[in-house]
């Protein structure tokens, strides 16, 4: 795919840390509105990856551009927020002394500045799309509950959904399976395929029956590069996957 008519596309990026080349010529293409998974033992480059794409760390050699014409490297993380890639951390970070309503509403996106906050009244727009996000993340029965009473599993999809009232293009998350119950998992693929009909989607991820629930392409990492790419039968199949990661 050429990278005029790709959302996100990285093209011999490599990043060393004290001699350590944490990605070794990485070069991943993601089009807009699709959905990718990558998986990878640890240390295999996927977090460094995230830092490149948002701004965190800057690569020593490669091309990163967003939506075929915008250079990453030359932006600075909140350029690149603001650009449209919101990125979701593996441990969940809301306001825990919130309501899940009041968490969604501080997230809107619009003038933002101290006072603006505290004197915004939230229009009927603002309130419907509230509403809708709260069904998209299954969180409507819990609007007025404080988000510290919500379990670990409804954290993770609470703050899905802030990152999703900013209205961003591309969605970068981090492990969201890590530490949900099996039922809390099997929801939570079902919420990105909802999300992934609005939004392009990018998932780094250890749990291999959440990735196949998700049932998209699959790149695989190792050793700051891509080993293999496909579907997740694809890449389970291939000799060298299994040996550097899924065979341990």
């Amino acid at each position: 795919m050429a990278r005029q008519s790709s959302l996100l596309y990285l093209d011999g990026v490599s990043v060393s840390f004290d001699g350590f080349r944490a990605l070794n010529g990485l070069s991943l293409v993601i089009a807009p509105g699709e959905m990718r998974a990558i998986i990878g033992p640890n240390g295999a480059g996927k977090t460094t990856m995230m830092d490149v794409i948002t701004g965190k760390t800057r690569p020593d050699a490669g091309e990163v551009y967003f939506g075929g014409e915008i250079d990453l490297t030359a932006r600075d993380e909140a350029d690149i927020a603001e650009l449209g890639i919101g990125r979701k951390f593996q441990k969940p970070t809301v306001f825990e002394s919130h309501t899940v309503w009041d968490n969604l509403e501080l997230a809107l996106k619009g003038p933002r500045g101290p006072f603006s906050t505290l004197f915004h009244v939230v229009s009927r727009a603002e309130r419907a799309r509230i509403e809708d996000l709260l069904a998209l993340i299954r969180l409507s029965a819990r609007r007025d509950d404080l988000a510290a009473n919500l379990s670990h599993g409804q954290k993770q999809w609470l703050e899905i959904g802030m990152l999703l009232a900013q209205d961003p293009k591309l969605l970068l998350v981090d492990e969201p399976a890590a530490g949900m119950t099996d039922a809390e998992t099997a929801e939570t693929a079902d919420l990105l395929k909802d999300i992934n009909r609005t939004h392009s989607v990018v998932v780094v991820e250890h749990d291999m029956t959440f990735v196949r629930a998700l049932g998209v392409k699959v790149t695989v990492l190792h050793e700051g590069a891509v080993l293999a790419e496909g579907s997740l039968d694809h890449v389970s199949a291939d000799e060298r996957v299994v040996e550097v990661y899924l065979g341990r």
